[in-house]
């Protein structure tokens, strides 16, 4: 036997589908571009499955989806750009970038037990200078969190934060969030003024961005994310393994268990009222819960001819499979159970 072959590295078995959706950036169902972003403004903004929490601060930027043109592998990446700088910081403010994951999705790392896996978060990352970010995993079932800096640079680096495995609190096997994996961008003292939770502890704010510089420093500010992975075990630069990619309807599938969009189904339709019509979308994939479903003024075409326009939800009796839906209409359009060609004319969500 060869030492090529003696000595071959053998990596640990890897899930069939990566555990992170869309951390190629490619998706962006909502917005591919969002400007004016503060104060109160917490959610999924543009990238999918990447969500947005801004607090208390003046500071404002913008999100948008941005094409990638100088590193190897990757079209997209999610962009923040500080567009009104905040150095006058208050004890409240925060600034992050989350990505959350369901228990039933985190139970091969054996959370809670003696043989508690490792937990590796990687990523590309691009900034303006050079600053130091939090990346904090919260245990949310068990009230638990640890956190790391790193540092951006102003060409593209592979940070790789690997955690060790907390032999505390099981995660819990449901469709609930039980991971949250948090990019720490801008903190005010609440969040800052203890000691860096290095180790798993009992969650305590004042322990989450101990050292960070601030996103909001200066308008020049601005940091790209792209390559966002999340693996079983101890890894750094070297041994972190490759990036898996998905084709896109694939991964587009997956993002559609959290959020459909607007005109995404063509659902049988027909008119219930002169001024209302009712349709009955059926998923292309389970969604993780009974989503919220939320009007969205858009065109549709009679079988009469004419168009009209749908503006608020009339009804909604949606479940995590599909369901029935009622819009009002802005106009008187054709008869009782006519029916006509529809654009799904709701968002639906059902995000962690």
């Amino acid at each position: 036997m060869t030492n090529a072959v003696k000595n071959r590295v053998v990596l640990p078995e890897r899930k069939t589908t990566p555990l992170v959706i869309n951390g190629d950036m490619n998706l962006a169902q909502r917005s591919t571009s969002v400007t004016g972003l503060g104060d109160g403004d917490e959610g999924y903004v543009t990238v999918d499955r990447f969500r947005h929490t801004a607090a208390a601060s003046a500071g404002r930027f913008t999100s948008k989806q941005t094409a990638v043109d100088d590193l190897d592998g990757f079209q997209n990446c999610l962009e923040l750009d500080c567009t009104t700088a905040d150095t006058s910081i208050a004890a409240t403010e925060l600034l992050q970038i989350d990505y959350r994951v369901e228990g039933q999705d985190m139970q091969y790392f054996k959370k809670g037990e003696t043989n508690a896996e490792y937990i590796t978060v990687s990523f590309y990352a691009k900034a303006d200078a050079a600053v130091a970010y939090a990346c904090e995993l919260r245990d949310i079932d068990n009230g638990r969190h640890i956190s790391k800096l790193f540092t951006t640079g102003t060409d593209w680096t592979h940070h790789v934060i690997s955690f060790p495995g907390d032999t505390t609190g099981n995660f819990g096997d449901d469709a609930n969030e039980s991971l949250r994996v948090s990019l720490i961008l801008h903190a005010g003292s609440n969040f800052t003024e203890g000691t860096l939770a290095a180790a798993w502890a009992s969650y305590n704010d004042a322990n989450s961005a101990v050292g960070i510089g601030s996103f909001y420093a200066a308008t020049t500010r601005s940091l790209k994310i792209t390559g966002f992975q999340i693996e079983a075990g101890d890894y750094n630069a070297s041994t972190n393994p490759p990036f898996q990619y998905e084709e896109f309807p694939a991964s587009k599938t997956r993002c559609q268990r959290y959020f459909i969009g607007d005109s995404e189904l063509f659902p049988t339709t027909q008119l219930t009222a002169a001024t209302a019509v009712q349709f009955t979308p059926q998923f292309r994939t389970e969604m993780r819960a009974a989503p919220t479903a939320t009007a969205v003024a858009t065109g549709g075409i009679g079988l009469v001819g004419g168009s009209y326009t749908t503006t608020t939800l009339a009804v909604s009796n949606i479940g995590i499979n599909g369901g029935r839906a009622a819009v009002n209409m802005d106009t008187s359009t054709g008869e009782l159970k006519q029916l006509c060609q529809q654009g799904l004319p709701l968002t639906l969500d059902s995000e962690l």
